[in-house]
């Protein structure tokens, strides 16, 4: 039976990718595992593996697409001992082979309810799951994608089996064919669909959206412009940014901080770092300690180290701190995982490397997925304040604005001293003013204090 291969979801907000590269062409044999193309998504460039064995029969979509949907069949693959051609033929196809309607008094019965798992199975039972029993969505279990191949998703469904309940063993704990046989052999069922209201639900509101590019254009004489094509990272940065501020109730808060003795600390960690191979092992920057500074005050005042949810406030255990990075085409945020639990030497040079990769497009999605919360620093590009957008299922993101000698009252009298502005944008569903305040002050503590973030 033909297997489709279809554009896999990367991460849980892609809808469409492009098709790089294929690494694999028609007549190739694969096994799991394998990796057979590179796709590109708004983030990243990923391998994708396969998750069945068989012959590349028929590559359907060719490299060098653009904006291949989730989901779309983009190659077909034949089983072991199937004709490659008859494969290619048959696969990718939603009309039924005449074959197919011949067979349609077996197939009915054979979509009901598998029988208890110690009645016998025969053998046109087995062999009659193919394409006229759809796979079906992708399946949810609380709230998140059960990522299943196609043909494990078929076969689950006409089994009866509940595939979120099923443990994959394929590549990243994808459920496989021999998952799905696993569980069938088990007498694992799928729970009994609930009777479904005859009420029609209310259409959602449609997000509010700008002028049309007719409208636009029509105030430009032609010829004074040029269109340039909005890329997956660009979509995907205007898609979030316009959901953020049009469903989260922003909050902020701001607050000078003095940057003295944390330059002094920072000049004196650097210049005791062991050297090897004639470099030193770290080489801290002020948005290091930064990071580690506000991981330790959300560790201080856990209740705004929180993400919203409409049933419940999602309180987390650890700081996963994200940090915007500027990449051609827009940013991306990876994350610095426990950060507070980190010394400032391992945050740095995990930057570093984060940062690095970043700007290649070689970030893996759990690398920048997910955290808590988030540090935009502009103060490098000489801005001194502004406000950042909550990047949800972030509850704060911190700007951070340049370090710059300023007027101070010290003891009563006039001094100079390197002071930086810092903004605290909150999602006031979840961190009010005050909330958002003791955070400050906590994250104040460490940058004028930076002694206290070494014990």
């Amino acid at each position: 039976m033909p297997i489709n291969i279809t554009m896999p979801a990367l991460s849980p907000t892609m809808e469409e990718g492009n098709l790089a590269k294929w690494l694999v062409k028609e007549g190739d044999t694969v096994s799991s595992g394998d990796v057979i193309a590179e796709i590109e998504t708004d983030k990243a460039t990923m391998e994708v593996e396969a998750v069945d064995e068989g012959t590349v029969a028929k590559i359907l979509v060719p490299e060098g697409s653009e904006g291949v949907k989730v989901n779309a069949v983009i190659a077909i693959l034949a089983e072991e001992g199937e004709d490659a051609s008859e494969a290619a033929a048959s696969g990718g196809s939603a009309a039924p082979s005449p074959a197919k309607e011949e067979a349609k008094p077996e197939q009915k019965a054979e979509a009901a309810p598998a029988p208890a798992k110690d009645a016998p199975k025969s053998a046109p039972q087995k062999a009659a799951i193919s394409d006229d029993v759809k796979a079906g969505p992708v399946p949810v279990k609380d709230g998140e994608k059960v990522f299943a191949s196609p043909l494990a998703r078929r076969i689950a469904k006409a089994e009866g089996v509940d595939i979120t309940a099923v443990s994959g063993s394929g590549p990243r704990g994808r459920v496989v064919k021999r998952d799905v046989e696993a569980a069938v052999a088990g007498g694992a069922k799928a729970p009994a669909a609930p009777d479904q209201s005859p009420v029609t639900p209310a259409p959602a509101a449609a997000m509010p959206s700008g002028p049309s590019t007719d409208a636009v254009l029509k105030l430009f004489d032609e010829g004074s412009y040029e269109l340039v094509k909005h890329d997956g990272m660009r979509k995907t940065i205007a898609k979030r940014l316009q959901e953020s501020k049009q469903t989260i109730p922003h909050f902020y808060v701001s607050v000078d901080c003095q940057l003295d003795a944390l330059l002094k600390l920072r000049g004196e960690l650097n210049s005791a770092a062991p050297r090897k191979d004639d470099r030193p092992a770290y080489k801290l920057s002020v948005n290091d300690m930064v990071i580690k500074a506000l991981a330790l005050a959300l560790r201080d005042v856990p209740d705004a180290n929180v993400s919203w949810t409409d049933e419940a406030m999602v309180k987390h255990k650890h700081a996963d701190v994200g940090v915007a990075v500027s990449i051609p085409g827009g940013l991306i945020t990876p994350i610095v995982r426990q950060a507070e639990m980190k010394p400032l030497s391992v945050i740095s040079n995990e930057m570093r490397d984060l940062g690095k990769r970043a700007k290649e497009r070689k970030l893996q999605p759990q690398e920048y997925q997910g955290g808590t919360t988030a540090v935009s620093n502009m103060g490098m590009m000489g801005v001194k304040d502004f406000a950042a957008v909550v990047n949800p299922p972030h509850a704060t993101i911190l700007a951070v604005g340049a370090g710059e000698q300023r007027p101070v009252v010290k003891d009563g009298a006039l001094a100079i001293a390197q002071v930086m502005t810092v903004t605290l944008s909150t999602d006031h569903r979840c961190v009010d003013g005050a909330l958002g305040a003791e955070l400050l002050a906590a994250f104040k503590g460490y940058i004028e204090n930076p002694m206290s973030m070494l014990v």
